[in-house]
């Protein structure tokens, strides 16, 4: 049957545009390579003819000179063809690499847009609106809750507090009568030493008594002016 149908050739997968750039930079190397080494065997004809006379013998250096002078021009016609080449696939790599990133961009998204379509199924706002009042009643009673449980067990409910207010303004009536605050309501003091340290001095000498007092009549124990001894005698 082979020999009748033949065999069917496989096809080998098309290039890459790295691999036709991988390819295309080794050329341009190998070319590279022919270019240095023409150009030193130019620089060695150029030594050549400053030594040798203007003779036959220049004119067949030369003629040498000339030849590889030629094929580095072709060579380097050929690197410059090579460059664009390799610049043109540079930008095609570039463009697909861009079309790739975009294509995965869009993927990403789609997926995306999918899942959250998905777990926008299981949300409402409705129920959302709903939470939020629960939430709001919840913490009302909360708060009634935790009022209820600080309210003290000794003050009576039915205290009438204008009565409160009666009783403490005529407490205030009292301390102004008295001239005064209460020494329990007073704050502490602490005493003061330099005061209770610098007493003033006792007199010294004798006193002098008031003009009004030497004149005066003298008076008893009871405060009664004192007889003379002389009419008691008498």
């Amino acid at each position: 049957m082979k020999r009748v149908f033949g065999i069917k050739k496989e096809t080998q997968p098309a290039p890459s545009v790295q691999d036709a750039s991988d390819r295309i930079n080794k050329r341009g190397e190998s070319v590279e390579e022919k270019i240095k080494k023409l150009d030193a065997e130019l620089a060695r004809y150029k030594e050549q003819l400053k030594k040798t006379r203007p003779r036959p013998a220049q004119e067949a250096v030369k003629a040498r000179a000339m030849r590889v002078l030629k094929q580095k021009r072709m060579y380097e016609g050929q690197r410059d063809m090579l460059y664009n080449q390799t610049y043109n696939l540079d930008q095609v790599s570039f463009a697909a690499e861009g079309i790739k990133d975009a294509q995965q961009t869009m993927a990403a998204m789609k997926s995306a847009n999918k899942e959250l379509k998905g777990m926008m199924k299981t949300v409402s706002i409705q129920d959302v609106d709903n939470l939020q009042d629960e939430m709001t009643d919840l913490m009302d009673v909360s708060n009634e809750i935790q009022e209820t449980l600080g309210r003290s067990y000794g003050v009576p409910d039915d205290v009438d507090e204008e009565e409160l207010m009666g009783e403490l303004d005529a407490l205030e009536a009292d301390m102004e009568f008295e001239e005064g605050v209460p020494s329990y309501l007073q704050p502490d003091k602490e005493p003061d030493l330099d005061s209770e340290l610098n007493m003033p001095s006792a007199p010294m000498g004798h006193t002098s008594m008031p003009a009004g007092r030497a004149n005066a009549q003298a008076e008893d124990e009871l405060g009664l002016p004192a007889v003379p001894r002389a009419s008691l005698r008498g």
